[in-house]
């Protein structure tokens, strides 16, 4: 059958994957269920993959899909790297859009580099590239994680589609947006699987970046009441003071996918949470009740 065939949220600490970080910054949990998620993924054999990240392009007020030909991108932690380089599927995006379109939520495609689209490259950011290591993509291409780099002779994944949305928009046109992308990908006749890149509340230790604030456990605590309670889109309600305290990047994502899980009828199950540094991180997978 074809549409959404699976669904995830995924996070994107850079130390998960296993060739930059022998002990994953403390996560190894985290790491182990991010492999889980790919063997799941991996056996409802998705054609494309729809990632929805906060580190990408994005355009205040609309929701930004890349319209080129390619995504690269290289990840560096402690001396190490990874690169990748990775098809962007174009009619997908151009459907998305076009589904979008049709129920006036602002939409930008936009390109980078080249004149053409299809020899054009979007930097690949590590709100994307981290669930891709574990989605198929785990492969180093060692001298191809730059847009002007030369194209990889073979691909070893699934094809791109890559999404940022706006944090200015109505959160509720993110939950119909999701919906949208849910039917371009039945109407588009593939296999396709909808990851939402988030990472939880930045503010778990004084020592951190953003500070501590007794938000960030009460945050990820409502969070993960959601996902267990199957209700994601009851986060369209989560109080802006408390999301800004907390210092959260998933809610946006989140709320995109739970369009999708709404349209496309996928139940789903927590594989792990931790906050192993200052940062809280979720691992779910969501699958259809019937196999497809």
């Amino acid at each position: 059958m074809a549409g959404i065939v699976f669904a995830a949220v995924a996070p994107h600490g850079v130390a998960l994957i296993p060739e930059l970080s022998p002990d994953a910054d403390g996560g190894l949990t985290t790491r182990a269920a991010m492999q889980e998620l790919g063997r799941r993924c991996a056996a409802a054999k998705p054609e494309v993959l729809v990632v929805v990240t906060p580190h990408g392009m994005r355009v205040e007020g609309a929701i930004c899909l890349a319209a080129v030909g390619r995504a690269a991108g290289t990840l560096r932690w402690q001396g190490r790297q990874v690169e990748l380089n990775v098809p962007v599927d174009i009619p997908l995006t151009d459907a998305i859009a076009a589904a979008a379109h049709s129920r006036e939520i602002p939409i930008a495609l936009a390109g980078f580099g080249g004149n053409q689209r299809e020899q054009s490259g979007m930097p690949l950011d590590w709100g994307t590239l981290v669930p891709l290591w574990f989605l198929g993509h785990g492969r180093n291409q060692l001298g191809h994680g730059d847009v002007l780099a030369e194209v990889p002779s073979t691909d070893v994944g699934p094809s791109l589609v890559l999404i940022s949305p706006s944090r200015k928009l109505p959160r509720t046109s993110l939950i119909e947006f999701g919906r949208c992308v849910a039917r371009a990908a039945m109407a588009n006749g593939r296999r396709v699987a909808c990851i939402a890149s988030c990472d939880w509340a930045h503010t778990h230790r004084a020592d951190g970046p953003y500070g501590f604030s007794p938000a960030a456990a009460l945050v990820d605590r409502l969070v993960l009441e959601a996902f267990d309670a199957g209700a994601l889109d009851s986060l369209v309600a989560l109080p802006e003071d408390q999301a800004q305290a907390a210092a959260i990047d998933g809610l946006w994502q989140t709320l995109v996918l739970a369009g999708v899980l709404e349209e496309a009828g996928l139940r789903g199950e927590v594989l792990s949470y931790e906050a192993p540094t200052y940062f809280g991180m979720i691992v779910a997978a969501f699958q259809p009740s019937v196999a497809m």
